[in-house]
């Protein structure tokens, strides 16, 4: 799994890279977790608001920071 959080570095999209490192941390996920802050790579998937979790090449939350119990459903589908 490959993961992504896009942010230019905001507390918000730290905060979403935290929880997200402790959920794929704490259940045990083979993922690959990566920061995206250049907002040319950002734009380019289509995000204008951040911070943004993006699995497998998919946006599937932008604009807020969810629980680690969203990030764990989000993970998971």
């Amino acid at each position: 799994m490959e993961i992504k959080i896009l942010g230019t570095g905001c507390p918000k999209c730290a905060k979403l890279e935290k929880v997200t490192r402790e959920v794929v941390s704490e259940m045990s996920i083979d993922a690959t977790v990566t920061k995206v802050e250049d907002i040319m790579d950002i734009m380019a998937f289509g995000v204008m608001t951040t911070p943004a979790l993006v699995v497998d090449g998919k946006v599937v939350l932008k604009g807020r920071v969810p629980s680690a119990d969203e990030v764990k459903q989000l993970l998971t589908k």
